[in-house]
């Protein structure tokens, strides 16, 4: 995700133009569909599913949308087959990027990425190059109008949160993958609503870009997550306010 901080993600949500709106529900719309399909529409039977519907609210997306792409997953209709793939890549100056995609055509994905990269100075990396310079994560986002700092503090680390963050725009929460949802609902259940959370890739190693530099990896970036089948793009750049 581009950006500036750890909250652009947040704030890409919130603050979408409604063009770019659309593109984040149809996207939502069809992981939602596909998570459906493939283990139900019940979110507490399907952990998919239920990763789904925090993207989804965390986008503000409508709950009839929400409902048709469950419907659409579980009805029977011919939705195609999909398979999960991640490209590790190296952007401009060597900046390192994860995507998460989902395809029901391997080839055609990997035929539209490489254009993609060629035309904006991006190639594929060496199986486990760029993996290794990221953990999985569980991340949590409050913001500072919707809790307590010492409250949702307690709530987190009694929960088995491992680390507890305070920044301007509020608390970040992270914890171990398998951790997650234990924290999440303890969050929640102590009536905190996060601003967004997911389980995802975090850099460990940053590589620091300046503004020149800043503009390519964006174009990159954006431009990866504008194609349909990529559902999230991972970037360890810094433009000077933390890691995207």
């Amino acid at each position: 995700m581009a950006g500036h901080s750890k909250w652009a993600k947040v704030k890409h949500f919130k603050g979408a133009i409604d063009a770019k709106r659309a593109r984040i529900f149809a996207k939502l719309s069809r992981e939602v569909t596909i998570a459906a399909k493939l283990g139900g529409g019940d979110p507490d039977l399907n952990p998919r599913l239920r990763m789904a519907l925090l993207k989804c609210r965390s986008a503000n997306m409508p709950s009839d949308n929400i409902e048709r792409a469950i419907k659409k997953g579980t009805g029977g209709a011919d939705t195609g087959t999909y398979e999960d793939l991640t490209y590790e890549i190296y952007g401009p100056g060597g900046v390192a990027l994860l995507v998460e995609l989902s395809t029901d055509n391997r080839n055609r994905t990997a035929a539209e990425v490489r254009a993609i990269l060629t035309r904006l100075g991006g190639s594929i990396a060496t199986a486990g190059s760029v993996s290794r310079l990221f953990q999985r994560k569980g991340q949590i986002f409050v913001s500072r109008d919707s809790a307590d700092e010492d409250r949702l503090m307690e709530l987190a680390l009694e929960a088995g949160a491992e680390d507890f963050r305070v920044e301007p725009e509020g608390f970040e929460v992270l914890t171990e993958p398998g951790q997650f949802e234990a924290v999440h609902r303890r969050i929640e259940s102590g009536g905190v609503k996060s601003a967004a959370a997911e389980v995802t890739w975090l850099p460990t190693l940053a590589a620091p870009v300046d503004a020149q530099l800043a503009r390519e990896v964006n174009r990159l970036i954006e431009a990866l997550e504008e194609h349909d089948d990529v559902k999230e793009v991972y970037s360890n750049a810094e433009f000077g306010g933390g890691p995207t």
